[in-house]
């Protein structure tokens, strides 16, 4: 890989103006140490590019990403699009000799022609299973053929409680017995969230891939330092539609609407030295995003805490003047108490993750969130997905 940076900045094309832009463009702005450009953000409709442009000092906007991949300025794409796109956009990226961050999942199964209709229902998971597998296998080629780099944008992993986790682990050379990680919510701000050939699943996919990626990350952290070779041996899943059991009319607060997803998942990992991980990913939890990873080691119990951190309650009687502000995420009032999100850009990772990354392609090293946990996220998500149809283990 050849460095070509000295004191230049680092110029960054954006591609895709929703919620995961928001996070990374906050993210940028802490980045310390290396001077970077915001030059160019795409989206299909320019005029909310336009809006996030001025807001976060984003120099230019188009439509086609690929006005992106062909300007010789733009040393970094970073790719904010719904899944579906992200295999498409990184190939393309890399050809063109551009360094990729990539939002999660890396892909997912979006459907293909002649499939039966809906295909979360319809296509068996062992197919997507295979499909996906053989995906990746294709993007590894071209991810390892390219001297760029391409950077995982898995926000768990930098999230200053987990680091601080692998830290002490590292430190103590400690035995990982049993973790269990959760993101779980109310449903999505998504429309298409409840469709799997827009998402490639439900919360699982969705947001069960953040702590699933911070436990096979520490996994191999602990690993590292120990001296072994671990990976996952097996995985059990089960997977349903909670709100199916109460009427439209009683859903209430709950967003979730699953139209051939799950809105509920729990997920079992076994690793090959016999030790286990349990992962929770739910659509019909009020309250705000719950997200945690705890650890329980030979010697040690951690307990990782990503949001609310618990810096800050609030307590209001009405909403009154409180429309432009963000307390937390997913919450539909801010009366009553309320646990506030402090610098969550920071607390969930946006911002450590994103200096790494510009790190990374300034001085020539490999980012902690790789192209292999991207890999081996997506491998075990839908061999999750083909455990929880067939309701038996699946052997990995």
């Amino acid at each position: 890989m050849r460095n070509e940076f000295s004191d230049k900045p680092i110029t960054i094309g954006i591609v895709g103006s929703g919620y995961a832009c928001q996070l990374h463009c906050n993210g940028y702005k802490k980045v310390s140490g290396i001077p970077i450009r915001l030059k160019t953000l795409s989206d299909i409709d320019e005029e909310k590019a336009k809006k996030y442009a001025q807001t976060y000092g984003i120099e230019r906007t188009c439509k086609d990403y690929r006005e992106i991949l062909e300007d010789e300025e733009i040393d970094i794409v970073d790719i904010c699009t719904p899944p579906f796109l992200h295999p498409q956009i990184t190939r393309e990226a890399l050809q063109a000799g551009k360094h990729v961050i990539c939002e999660k999942p890396l892909t997912g199964y979006f459907g293909r022609e002649g499939d039966p209709q809906p295909i979360g229902k319809m296509v068996p998971k062992k197919v997507m299973f295979e499909y996906v597998l053989e995906e990746i296998e294709d993007l590894k080629k071209v991810v390892e053929g390219s001297d760029r780099l391409f950077m995982y944008a898995e926000n768990y992993v930098y999230a200053p409680t987990v680091q601080k986790a692998a830290e002490l682990i590292e430190k103590k050379k400690s035995k990982i017995l049993f973790m269990k990680g959760e993101e779980s919510l109310s449903g999505s701000s998504s429309p298409v969230a409840g469709y799997w050939d827009k998402i490639g699943g439900g919360p699982l996919i969705r947001t069960g891939c953040h702590p699933l990626s911070g436990i096979l990350w520490l996994k191999q952290r602990e690993a590292k330092a120990r001296g072994e070779e671990i990976k996952v041996k097996k995985v059990c899943c089960d997977v349903g539609t909670a709100t199916k059991a109460i009427d439209k009319s009683d859903i209430s607060y709950i967003r979730a609407n699953p139209y051939d997803v799950e809105d509920v998942a729990t997920l079992t990992l076994t690793f090959s030295d016999g030790t286990k991980a349990l992962v929770i990913a739910s659509d019909t939890v009020l309250g705000g995003t719950v997200n945690y990873v705890e650890v329980y080691t030979n010697d040690s119990s951690l307990i990782c805490r990503i949001t609310p951190p618990g810096n800050m309650d609030t307590y209001f009687l009405d909403d009154k003047g409180l429309e432009d502000v963000n307390l937390a995420e997913m919450l539909p009032t801010y009366i009553g108490w309320q646990h506030v999100f402090i610098t969550d850009e920071i607390l969930r990772g946006y911002t450590g993750e994103l200096q790494d990354f510009l790190e990374c392609v300034k001085y020539n090293r490999k980012p902690m969130s790789d192209f292999n946990l991207a890999y081996e996220t997506i491998k075990v998500i839908y061999a999750a997905y083909w455990s929880a149809e067939e309701g038996r283990v699946i052997e990995l």
